[in-house]
C-alpha cells in the first residue's frame, strides 16, 4: 500500500514537471514572437449634423521645429516641447478631411503622395479603407498649394481624382503655377513651386481646376474663408449642417505644443509670418468664443478638437473618441 501511494506521489510530481515546463516553454515562445512596431489609423469617422465627416492620415512626418519655428527661440521651443513630453524632431501629422454632404463628396487637401518624403503619401490608400473609390469624389479644395496638401491629386503620372473639380484660392494659384516665379525663387524654394505644377497642370489642362476668390460658397454646406498669410491665397473650409459646425484650419497653425499657448510663434513656411499670425489669433478667438469643431493639417490625428481660452493663450481640446458614429 506505501508503495503504491509512493508511486502515486511520484506520478503527480512528474506531471506538474511536465505542466510547468511545458508553461515555461510556452511563455518563451510568445515572448520570442517579434515587436510588430506599426499601427494603422487611417481614417476616423464621426457626423457633423446630417454630412460624414472622414479624417484621413496622409502619414507622419517628423519636423525640427526648434529650427523651423520663428517669432520665438530654440531654447523657448525646446523648453514647451519638454513640458509638453516631446521632444524635437516632432512627429508631425498630415491630415486631409473627406465631407459626404450626401450629394457632394468633398476632400479637403490631397496630402504629399511622393512630394514630402517616403513616410506621407498614404491618404488615397485611407480614403479606399473608408470605403470610397477616388473616382467618387466630386470636388477637391486646396487650404494652400505647399506640396504635403497637394502632392495627393495625383496618382504616378495620372489624375488621382479624375472626375473631381479641384478649387483653391486665385492668389495661390497665381502665385504657385506661375513659371516667372519658380524662375526667381531661391534654389531650395523652386521645389514648392514645381510640386504645385506638377499636382494641378493636369487638372488645369483638363479644365477640371476652377479657383475662386476670396470667401466664397462652394457647395451648400462648405464655404471657402480668405486667411491669406501662411501662403498668398490660403484659404479655411467652413462646413455646416443642423446647426453643427466645424472649420477646417489647413495650415493656420503647425505645433500644437507650441502655438496654442503663444499664438503669436509663426514659422518659416509661412509666406506672410505676420499675417500668418494674426489670421491665426483671430481663428483661435472665434473657435474658443462659439465652441466649434476645429479640423487641423498637422494637428495630432485625426485631427479634431475644439479649443479653450487660457489665459492669454489656448489649450487644444481633441474629440472624444467613439469608434461608431
Amino acid at each position: 500500500m506505501i508503495g503504491k501511494t509512493l508511486a502515486h506521489r511520484a506520478s503527480r510530481i512528474a506531471t506538474s514537471i511536465i505542466i510547468a515546463t511545458a508553461a515555461i516553454a510556452t511563455s518563451a515562445a510568445h515572448a520570442a514572437a517579434p515587436m510588430v512596431k506599426t499601427s494603422a489609423p487611417g481614417y476616423y469617422r464621426m457626423m457633423l449634423g446630417e454630412f460624414e465627416i472622414t479624417a484621413l492620415s496622409d502619414g507622419t512626418v517628423e519636423l525640427p521645429v526648434d529650427k523651423l519655428l520663428t517669432n520665438t527661440t530654440p531654447a523657448k521651443v525646446n523648453q514647451a516641447l519638454a513640458k509638453n513630453y516631446l521632444k524635437s524632431p516632432v512627429e508631425t501629422s498630415v491630415n486631409g478631411y473627406l465631407i459626404n454632404t450626401g450629394s457632394k463628396l468633398v476632400l479637403v487637401d490631397a496630402g504629399a503622395a511622393g512630394l514630402f518624403g517616403p513616410t506621407l503619401g498614404k491618404l488615397l490608400a485611407n480614403l479606399k479603407a473608408a470605403g470610397y473609390q477616388p473616382e467618387q469624389v466630386d470636388e477637391v479644395y486646396i487650404t494652400h498649394m505647399h506640396p504635403d496638401h497637394v502632392g495627393g491629386l495625383m496618382d504616378g503620372d495620372r489624375m488621382a481624382f479624375p472626375n473631381a473639380i479641384v478649387r483653391a484660392d486665385k492668389h495661390d494659384a497665381d502665385f504657385w503655377l506661375n513659371q516667372a516665379n519658380l524662375d526667381k525663387a531661391p534654389a531650395d524654394a523652386k521645389g514648392f513651386f514645381q510640386g504645385a505644377m506638377a499636382s494641378l497642370n493636369p487638372y488645369v489642362k483638363a479644365d477640371r481646376f476652377k479657383p475662386f476668390e476670396g470667401t466664397t460658397d462652394l457647395v451648400p454646406g462648405i464655404k471657402a474663408i480668405a486667411s491669406h498669410g501662411h501662403t498668398a491665397g490660403h484659404a479655411v473650409f467652413e462646413v455646416q449642417s443642423k446647426g453643427e459646425k466645424m472649420v477646417l484650419w489647413g495650415d493656420l497653425m503647425h505645433v500644437a505644443a507650441i502655438q496654442f499657448d503663444n499664438p503669436a510663434v509663426t514659422i518659416q513656411f509661412d509666406t506672410d509670418s505676420k499675417a500668418a499670425a494674426a489670421q491665426r489669433k483671430k481663428a483661435y478667438a472665434e473657435a474658443a468664443k462659439q465652441g466649434y469643431l476645429v479640423g487641423g493639417s498637422h494637428l495630432s490625428f485625426p485631427g479634431i478638437g475644439r479649443v479653450r481660452a487660457n489665459g492669454k493663450g489656448y489649450v487644444w481640446v481633441p474629440v472624444n473618441y467613439s469608434p461608431v458614429r
